[in-house]
């Protein structure tokens, strides 16, 4: 991405996090990046491409965070990570929940129905390299369970970075009520999140129906989202928001009667 594109891209996602999608003025972006406007028309053709092109930095930058360290988390109730290293390096942070996070082609290969899910394929933090903190599950090393915890979770960090986009985020999806063009392309990366997190629960368990897998992470999702909008406006402290989000990842896992269940229900 060029380096003025990306700028643009990192000012959109302030400004809309600011103000809202409706809210949002090439003048006050132009400014917010310190180009000009006529540069802001050269990368972008228009509000709906630059629209479109801040989601899907949005999900970029979550599929980043996801995979590396962040600061640790500031302010009353947040959550504190483990410091000890993986053996891969510093310990990962994870994504958002869609956060818009999640665009086309960033989870896992989709999962047909009755089909058996493909195991993950190598990356940053290889089997039994992810560390968790210690409010987190401990889920059985490498274990997509596990895997689908720690993504879910690092979306409620009291971060920077993570307010950000999830606040970002959230103004998208306020602003798709007005805008169809918008709520199209929200709807496919929603689609795809809900597909990520359906391929995380069905890895290793072939005979749950994925009619089942999709509903439990529709509930999910949704739940996060929920939870995400209640901690940036105040009403959860992020400890308790992470807190009922480990509890849902066990209703789920007990209800689906997942291999790795136990694990969850020993720490829930």
């Amino acid at each position: 991405m060029k380096d003025r594109r990306r700028t643009i891209l990192e000012a959109a996602a302030r400004v809309i996090a600011r103000r809202g999608v409706r809210g949002l003025r090439v003048e006050e972006l132009a400014a917010e990046a310190g180009v000009s406007k006529a540069l802001v028309y050269y990368h972008f053709e228009d509000r709906a491409g630059l629209l479109r092109s801040t989601l899907e930095f949005i999900g970029d930058r979550a599929e980043r965070y996801t995979h590396r360290d962040l600061p640790a988390p500031q302010g009353p109730g947040a959550a504190v990570r483990d410091p000890a290293p993986s053996a891969h390096g510093p310990g990962p942070v994870v994504r958002a929940a869609g956060s818009a996070a999640h665009g086309p082609g960033s989870g896992p290969a989709r999962r047909e129905p009755g089909s058996t899910p493909h195991a993950p394929g190598p990356g940053p933090h290889g089997p039994g390299s992810t560390p968790h903190d210690p409010g987190t599950a401990p889920h059985h090393p490498g274990s997509a369970l596990g895997e689908l915890e720690r993504r879910l979770l690092l979306e409620l960090q009291d971060v920077p970075e993570i307010r950000e986009n999830s606040t970002a985020w959230g103004e998208l999806r306020a602003g798709a009520v007005f805008d169809p063009e918008l709520r199209e392309d929200l709807a496919r990366v929603g689609v795809a999140w809900v597909r990520e997190v359906a391929d995380l629960l069905g890895q290793g368990s072939p005979a749950v129906p994925d009619i089942e897998l999709v509903a439990a992470a529709e509930r999910l999702t949704a739940l996060l989202e929920g939870l995400s909008t209640r901690w940036l406006v105040g009403i959860l402290p992020v400890g308790h928001a992470r807190e009922l989000m480990r509890e849902a990842i066990a209703a789920e896992a007990r209800r689906l009667d997942l291999p790795d269940r136990h694990a969850v229900c020993a720490a829930g």
